[in-house]
């Protein structure tokens, strides 16, 4: 499975280009899944239906199926905050994972940018960002070496993706080749992960070289 986040501040294309990106690398034969994070208080459940009633009356997971689709909601017993690797270990098997949002995740990661924002660039201070995607090349406020993509190009984006898809294989830091140099993380994401839970392990991304 291949993982990579996009992360950058609001208002900068993020979801757009997540939304193209989808829609190429399907047409390019590969299976995608998307992970997003969202405010506290997102839900995409509604009041009066049977799956809400049965959240309310404290069901701690419901999961609603028919031959089209399916879908979990989880409310957790206290307050969480699963990391974009605990979601990942959520998700069936995929080709693709693009995770939107979790900045500041240890995955590697596209930064999105767009001068008219006025935000600033994360790419500096963040091993993690292997390129930049960006309307404004030419007002980057800092020289990079890093890949520097057209925002307003999404096929090329997904060229660029597919030729560096080794670089984003996804291991698990449970695996027995990643625990040496991923255990203290994966304590961590298992001491964060809720008390009652799926079990599933926390996954993470190697740190580009």
């Amino acid at each position: 499975m291949k993982v990579v986040g996009f992360c950058g501040y609001s208002g900068s294309g993020k979801t757009t280009l997540v939304e193209q990106l989808v829609a190429r690398l399907r047409l390019a034969g590969h299976r995608v899944s998307v992970v997003k994070h969202a405010h506290h208080d997102f839900d995409i459940d509604q009041p009066g239906k049977d799956s809400h009633r049965h959240r309310a009356a404290g069901a701690y997971e419901v999961v609603i199926a028919s031959n089209r689709r399916m879908a979990k909601i989880r409310e957790y017993d206290v307050e969480a905050d699963p990391g974009p690797h605990q979601l990942i270990a959520e998700l069936s098997d995929a080709d693709w994972v693009l995770v939107e949002g979790f900045k500041h995740a240890d995955l590697l990661k596209i930064e999105i940018w767009r001068a008219q924002t006025g935000q600033r660039v994360q790419y500096p201070n963040d091993p993690f960002i292997v390129a930049i995607a960006t309307d404004s090349p030419e007002a980057l406020p800092q020289p990079t070496q890093l890949p520097v993509l057209d925002l307003n190009d999404a096929d090329a984006v997904a060229a660029w993706l597919l030729a560096q898809s080794d670089r984003h294989d996804y291991r698990s830091p449970y695996d027995a080749d990643n625990e040496a140099a991923y255990g203290d993380s994966a304590r961590q994401a298992a001491d964060a992960e809720p008390a009652r839970g799926s079990g599933s392990a926390a996954r993470r991304n190697d740190p580009p070289r």
